[in-house]
């Protein structure tokens, strides 16, 4: 925007940049996790749970532009997880239960999975399409811009051979993992030019595979099932950038990379230094939200592999826990990252989730309101 002021007998027009910016997803209302119980139950209909979520997300949104905020989402209220709802609304795709669910420091998640049963496609219908749509028919009138997040061709690519089970569903399907991570990118594709043409224009990839791959410890249990590291990071840059082949000159695609984030705990470590080459370098997106609120995600030095005039935003503000950085604090991270990218190129955010990745709350005592971490009004 540009502020205009006076000075003596001569006017100037200075611009100032707004670079603050939201990951997206919100802790689940209440009425929302009940109306979600009830359905499992039985108790209440698809339709009657989808007008609490309607109304779930109408109150969000408005709080989302009392806020501020430029870039307002849904809050990923109608998912039960960040990344599976998406899986499983693609053709060739089936819900299927593992024996364990993630892994994260301290504790285990639900043991969902999404498994293959058949060709991989975008069929023309898809939850994640219609909730695009009645996010966009509740701010037709307003001037913010509607997110909407998707998890990455890279972490569909990595839950579908998590296991031996799922990767015995792949083989039966498919001659070749060539073939696989093609039909994979397509059917990514499809969805983002189905959510433009529904009228979105802003698309962000949720990715945690590039969080997991800096991480030496989970990498001393991928080499036992076979995993090459530097063949594992060509395979993600491929399948990614196959999605976003040939997309339309006003869709801004931004990709989400952090460690994992449920109940407040975390899944790995280690600086984005061994990704850097690959996803900073190469990726064809146009901005990086990045996780930097704790010693185990390492220094600022790797987004110097960002390319000029892409845009980096700062995970600085944490969610992990309830109180609030200083400004003062703020200020000094930001200026150390302007050493390694330009500093008209950087934004300031929560590094992940909100509040949670999926259902889970985070523990009472970790939490803040929404009003504390939509910190657009007091930090920028």
């Amino acid at each position: 925007m540009s502020c205009f002021f006076n000075k003596g007998e001569e006017n100037y027009v200075v611009e100032i940049y707004v670079h603050y910016d939201i990951v997206g997803s919100f802790l689940r209302p209440a009425e929302l996790k009940q109306a979600r119980a009830d359905f499992a139950a039985k108790k209440i209909s698809k339709d009657d749970l989808k007008k609490v979520e309607d109304e779930e997300i109408k109150k969000l949104v408005a709080k989302e532009e009392k806020a501020g905020l430029k870039i307002v989402t849904d809050g990923e209220f109608r998912r039960s997880y960040w990344h599976l709802d998406t899986f499983w609304g693609f053709g060739g795709i089936k819900h299927t239960k593992q024996e364990h669910g993630y892994f994260f420091h301290d504790e285990e998640t639900r043991n969902d999975s999404a498994q293959v049963e058949g060709k991989i496609e975008f069929t023309g219908d898809h939850p994640d399409l219609e909730a695009f749509k009645y996010l966009k028919s509740i701010t037709d009138s307003s001037d913010v811009t509607l997110r909407q997040s998707i998890p990455s061709p890279a972490q569909f690519y990595a839950e579908l051979v998590r296991g031996p089970e799922n990767v015995a569903a792949v083989n039966k399907y498919y001659e070749s993992e060539d073939e696989l991570l093609d039909d994979i990118s397509k059917a990514y594709r499809d969805l983002i030019l189905a959510l433009y043409d529904a009228g979105c224009r802003d698309v962000k990839l949720d990715d945690c595979t590039w969080g997991m791959v800096v991480d030496d410890d989970f990498w001393a249990t991928m080499v036992k099932q076979g995993f090459d590291r530097d063949d594992l990071e060509k395979k993600y840059l491929r399948v990614n950038n196959g999605a976003l082949v040939d997309l339309p000159d006003d869709l801004r695609v931004s990709t989400h990379i952090c460690r994992g984030n449920y109940h407040s705990t975390w899944a790995a470590k280690g600086g984005y230094g061994p990704v850097a080459k690959y996803v900073f370098a190469k990726e064809n997106v146009d901005a990086f939200y990045l996780e930097f609120d704790n010693k185990r995600s390492g220094s600022f030095d790797p987004i110097k592999e960002v390319p000029a005039g892409k845009e980096v935003v700062l995970g600085l503000v944490t969610s992990k826990k309830p109180e609030l950085e200083k400004p003062d604090d703020l200020i000094t991270r930001v200026k150390e990252a302007a050493q390694f990218h330009d500093l008209q190129d950087l934004a300031l955010s929560t590094p992940m989730w909100i509040f949670a990745s999926t259902e889970e709350r985070q523990p009472i005592n970790r939490r803040r309101t929404m009003e504390e971490d939509c910190f657009s009004n007091r930090y920028c």
